[in-house]
């Protein structure tokens, strides 16, 4: 299993799409019109191997519409993982009483939604892409980021190496997360951690009073100074060595 892309819900997709390009050196690779019947619009930013999406409710009455109220403005909303099998995940956790809310069954691209309120507050997706024996593989064939996403790679920003998720009981999420993942919790050295084979989930008290949510992305990166640096000359909020996009700590490393 690996973490495959992570999506962010903002107002206006525009402002949050131009930081990322001038502090992280992102580039928009697709637009997916197939959100539309979410009642939402997007872009994908190829990230290395990953991928963000942002994501702009275009509805009142989307259920991003209401999850930004909800947290009270621009925040991270979405884990996408990816494995060979995504019906098999299916079965097994609709067998476990976790409720689906979106799923895709056949053709090459394979997904399943789940609630977030059977996954600590947050909305997952396991996927797969059928018959693709090379999906381990760093750029390996991605869907939902367009067919011509690989001209879109940064040249600065080389992958996501970890998402960070806050819960009012950081050890019963990340337990919740072991169960749905099928994978153990590392706990060393103090931090709630679900290492996958490419990429990690990590789980962190709160750190606004919504205290659910997607709060913090690794972004690897070729020189964090320059991200910094480039951050600063852009106006944006530096805290603890992580830029504030979107209501989301991404913390540039090596």
């Amino acid at each position: 299993m690996r973490l495959r892309q992570v999506a962010l819900i903002a107002r206006q997709i525009a402002p949050v799409a131009e930081a990322l390009e001038a502090i992280f050196g992102l580039k928009v690779g697709f637009r997916d019109p197939a959100v539309g019947v979410f009642g939402l619009a997007n872009v994908v930013m190829p990230v290395g191997g990953e991928f963000l999406e942002v994501l702009e409710p275009i509805r009142p009455d989307a259920s991003g519409a209401r999850y930004l109220d909800r947290r009270g403005g621009d925040a991270g909303y979405m884990v996408i993982l990816q494995d060979d099998d995504a019906l098999a995940h299916r079965a097994r956790l609709e067998a476990a009483a976790v409720r689906v809310i979106a799923a895709r069954g056949e053709g090459r691209y394979r997904f399943t939604h789940f609630h977030p309120g059977d996954c600590a507050g947050v909305l997952l997706s396991i996927d797969s892409v059928e018959g693709d024996q090379a999906w381990r593989e760093e750029r390996s064939d991605w869907p939902p980021a367009g067919p011509a996403w690989r001209g879109f790679e940064s040249q600065t920003s080389l992958g996501i190496r970890a998402v960070t998720l806050q819960a009012r009981d950081p050890q019963a999420a990340a337990q919740r997360w072991s169960m749905l993942l099928d994978r153990p919790i590392d706990g060393e050295g103090g931090a709630l951690t679900l290492r996958l084979e490419r990429g990690a989930i990590a789980f962190v008290a709160p750190v606004d009073e919504d205290g659910t949510g997607v709060v913090g992305l690794d972004i690897a990166v070729d020189d964090v100074d320059g991200v910094l640096a480039r951050a600063q000359a852009f106006g944006a909020d530096v805290r603890d060595r992580a830029v504030m996009i979107c209501g989301t700590a991404l913390r540039p490393v090596i």
